[in-house]
């Protein structure tokens, strides 16, 4: 076994499934999906679909259809906008969108002009009687939300707006860098990365509850014992939606000397992989253990974390020991990774 059952890495898939997650498509997943999740999908677009409305005829008895009500809902945010724009936003067929539009100008609710950058398009925006029919409706939207967040106690409304911000994060858009940001740890986020290392390993590697269990150690360790100014955490989050995490700890120097930092707990959602999130983790590790003082860091990680051990690579880390072991379920080749820190400007 090594020195210290330091645990970091970011569970690997091979290149090709890293290209396709970057792609964020509907073929994303080279693996079958299992017809029970797809049910479960299926199931939740039934119940909300319902319960939002999406099936009446007019949304929230505005007297608009729900892709109506979307149309003034952008026009009142992002005026003003051309209907290629549109189109392409919403998704719809050129020619419904078309009719639309006429219908919606014929009841004095929107105006077109010519486009000062493109003489054959036409800027669209709101009129004073399109503004405040907007301005209805989305009180009425906010009064029905506000009513079903209201017949919850305060911790389900949390998670009911997290577990909605996690199917938008996720079914959206390739996230930007500006869009992640790194935080303290807070409550509750501890327990985030216990569950999260636990089940993540769990479903990729078939690890079992002793990892989760030696996470838990390390996490509670952290809380407990940390040295402010020495040892730190980091929460990445995007869109106040917990995506990844990585912490510093000052090293045992009956084991490893003095001035001697250590790497734990790396992890990054896989909606996020392939976004440079791993290696912006380590890096700020880097530089808060350089700043602090420290001459060198050390991490313990398994081979089989492919995408770990290339962020390691490539910002300078040396694999300097292995060794096999029988842990969490499963044979395994541990490894000892090192860097210098002194006169490395990373």
């Amino acid at each position: 076994m090594p020195r210290t059952r330091s645990v970091s890495g970011t569970p690997a898939r091979d290149t090709k499934q890293d290209v396709d997650r970057k792609a964020h498509g509907p073929t994303a997943r080279a693996e079958p999906v299992a017809p029970a999740r797809i049910a479960s999908v299926r199931q939740f677009n039934r119940f909300y679909t319902r319960r939002l409305g999406v099936l009446d005829r007019q949304l929230l008895a505005s007297g608009f259809s729900l892709t109506e009500s979307r149309v003034l809902w952008e026009l009142a945010h992002r005026a003003p906008l051309t209907a290629s724009w549109l189109r392409e936003a919403l998704g719809v067929d050129a020619g419904y969108l078309s009719r639309l539009l006429a219908r919606l100008r014929a009841a004095g609710l929107i105006r077109a002009r010519s486009d000062r950058d493109d003489a054959r398009a036409q800027s669209l925006s709101l009129t004073a009687a399109g503004r405040r029919a907007f301005d209805r409706l989305d009180r009425a939207s906010e009064a029905q939300i506000g009513q079903w967040l209201a017949a919850l106690h305060p911790s389900p409304q949390g998670q009911l707006v997290q577990a909605m911000d996690t199917v938008r994060l996720l079914l959206g858009s390739p996230p930007r860098a500006e869009e992640i940001t790194l935080h303290e740890p807070a409550p509750g986020d501890i327990g985030w990365v216990i569950q999260r290392h636990g089940a993540l390993y769990a479903e990729e590697y078939g690890w079992d509850l002793s990892f989760e269990a030696l996470v838990a150690r390390i996490a509670a360790d952290f809380v407990s014992q940390r040295q402010p100014g020495l040892e730190r955490g980091w929460i990445a989050r995007r869109e106040g939606v917990n995506v990844g995490c990585v912490f510093v700890v000052k090293a045992n120097p009956a084991e490893y000397g003095e001035g001697v930092a250590k790497l734990r707990l790396l992890l990054v959602e896989p909606s996020l992989r392939g976004a440079g999130l791993g290696e912006r983790l380590v890096a700020e590790c880097e530089r808060f253990a350089r700043e602090a003082g420290y001459r060198r860091m050390t991490l313990w990680t398994n081979s089989i974390l492919h995408a770990a051990r290339a962020i390691y690579q490539r910002r300078g880390w040396t694999l300097v020991a292995e060794e096999t072991h029988h842990s969490f379920g499963h044979r395994l080749t541990g490894q000892t990774w090192e860097k210098a820190l002194i006169g490395d400007p990373r």
